[in-house]
């Protein structure tokens, strides 16, 4: 080993994981995206064997063994030994940090099983504010709507009519409205916004509370006080520093829509660097023209020191639970068969531009009909070297996945989407809406690597909890690692530990068309440091283990 520099900081552990491919359960096209050296396994003969990363500059200058790392320190080097296993670290591929700072405010819903529980959680944040304030919740499972009439009345139940409340539904695409907090916005019937948004009414026209789809969001939101920057900047610190704590390096943040990003992540950038690295796509919707997504194009040039601009999000669709995914014939409930688009020609347009433009996007869509449209579409740009990605991939069948390991289309997935809000007893909302049938394609993992195609793993915090190891273990069980009881859901559907691990490592790099989610020499110095190896341990452990150390380019962000 020829080094010429001295390292910054040594970190010597127990054990690391530099992985094949095959080690790995890579396709092809993460393979030839992001090259990594060859297996390593720390030999447990000795003590004087364990394995080390050495950094300097924010660089890996050694890996391997701690007998050859240790030539590399100086006298100002920073050594950290700990018990535990280096990997890479962890990359969230679909999160919304900076649009969770305004959705996830005031009693956190999600563990909520009865209205009940929600009307008993509504009062208890109510007795903490003012008798003018608002009061706020999120994360609300529509599964606690035992008739599946989603209305405001458990607002009015808890609070009364005339108190002031929002609260947002675990998909972030919905919400319920007091009737105070229609009047304030002017809401006194049924309306309708483009991108498939409207205010649900009942049939004498009188509004439920229901808001469907951003734009019927907006108009009750824009009457909730804002947070000063400074809380704001504060939250976002304390959000990012604590999924630092959980191994994640970097986030693939999706939306933008907010137009004082610039200046909280300024502003957060001036207190310290951000606990973990943001690649941001600002979203273009419905009724974007190409002089709007030109504008797109040239955000891409917007950064700072931790944070970029990379690629644009689309929305093809809504939610199963909303009633607006796009299907290929309607749910349950006769729902589900528009596109926010109102069908697919300038979506394609729009995409087109952007992909010509060499600016990679991402598209979320959920219904069947959706993600086949994309899909297709997507397979027939012409080859610039763009990757394009859609997300969510909710349930499709096998044909439209093997055309994205065909066209070299990256699958962006939420395992803990299938196994936080649906059962396999298909007694859930999503199951219910769907059908036998098309429950039956739920967050099919195992199909899309098994296609060749690129599958990158996330949380979508806040409609999910975003701690990394757990949603790997839900990967692999294909249930709740918390709850043993609950039976796992399309269980041939489970990832092995080591395809689990790549999917927030090497996958979100892969789908992104870059290098990274690998350890060698040369490369950024993002790794993590578990108390156990995730490759070996039962998925259970892996659940409730520990993240010692987390470095992200050659800083630690966080350390147990």
């Amino acid at each position: 080993m020829i080094v010429s520099r001295t390292a910054d900081l040594i970190v010597r552990a127990s054990g690391m994981h530099r992985m094949t491919d095959e080690e790995l359960g890579a396709s092809s096209a993460q393979a030839r995206r992001a090259p990594i050296a060859e297996a390593h396994e720390p030999s447990p003969e000795a003590d004087s064997l364990r394995a080390a990363v050495a950094v300097s500059e924010g660089e890996i200058i050694g890996l391997g063994d701690w007998t050859d790392v240790e030539a590399l320190a100086g006298p100002d080097t920073e050594v950290v030994a700990l018990q535990g296993t280096i990997v890479p670290a962890f990359t969230d591929a679909h999160a919304h940090p900076i649009m969770s700072l305004s959705l996830a405010r005031g009693a956190a819903l999600k563990e909520c099983a009865t209205l009940d529980e929600v009307a008993e959680a509504l009062r208890a944040e109510a007795a903490e504010r003012g008798a003018d304030e608002w009061v706020l919740g999120w994360g609300l499972d529509p599964n606690v709507f035992v008739d599946g009439a989603i209305t405001n009345d458990v607002l009015h139940e808890a609070l009364g009519p005339d108190r002031l409340a929002y609260v947002t539904l675990f998909d972030a695409h919905s919400a319920i409205a007091s009737d105070a907090a229609l009047a304030i916005a002017g809401i006194t019937g049924p309306r309708a916004y483009p991108g498939h948004s409207f205010v649900v009414a009942d049939d004498a026209g009188k509004p439920t509370g229901h808001l469907l789809e951003m734009g019927a969001m907006n108009e009750v939101q824009a009457h909730i006080p804002e947070q000063a920057l400074e809380e704001r900047v504060a939250g976002l610190r304390e959000l990012l520093s604590a999924m630092a704590a959980k191994g994640i390096a970097e986030i693939h943040v999706m939306d933008m829509n907010d137009p004082e990003t610039v200046a909280l992540l300024t502003a957060a950038e001036e207190e310290a660097p951000l606990p973990v690295k943001l690649r941001i796509s600002p979203w273009c919707t419905p009724t974007m023209d190409a002089a709007d997504c030109a504008e797109l194009v040239e955000k891409q040039r917007l950064h700072g020191r931790r944070w970029r601009v990379g690629g644009v999000k689309f929305f093809i669709d809504g939610t199963v639970e909303g009633g607006t995914a796009w299907l290929e014939t309607p749910d349950s409930r006769g729902e589900g068969t528009t596109s926010a688009w109102e069908g697919i020609d300038a979506y394609a347009a729009r995409v087109s531009q952007l992909n010509s433009a060499g600016v990679p996007t991402a598209t979320h869509a959920i219904g069947e009909r959706g993600i086949r449209e994309v899909a297709e579409t997507l397979a027939a740009l012409p080859d610039t070297g763009v990757q394009h990605r859609i997300e969510h991939i909710e349930s499709v069948g096998r044909d439209v996945i093997d055309l994205l390991g065909r066209a070299g289309i990256a699958a962006s997935m939420q395992p803990t989407h299938c196994t936080h809000y649906t059962r396999a007893d298909g007694s859930d909302d999503w199951s219910q809406r769907l059908g036998e049938d098309r429950a039956r394609r739920a967050w099919c993992t195992r199909d899309v690597l098994d296609a060749g195609a690129i599958l990158a793993l996330g949380s979508d915090y806040p409609v999910a909890p975003f701690d990394a190891l757990k949603i790997m273990a839900d990967a692999q069980l294909r249930r709740p690692v918390d709850d043993a009881a609950a039976a796992p859901i399309l269980p041939e559907q489970g990832l092995t530990a080591a395809e689990a691990l790549a999917g927030y490592t090497r996958g979100p790099w892969a789908a992104i068309g870059e290098r990274g989610g690998f350890l060698a020499v040369g490369e950024p110095a993002a790794f993590t440091v578990l108390d156990v190896d995730p490759l070996t341990v039962a998925p259970e452990v892996l659940g409730d283990a520990t993240v010692l150390l987390t470095v992200s380019d050659g800083l630690v962000t966080h350390s147990a």
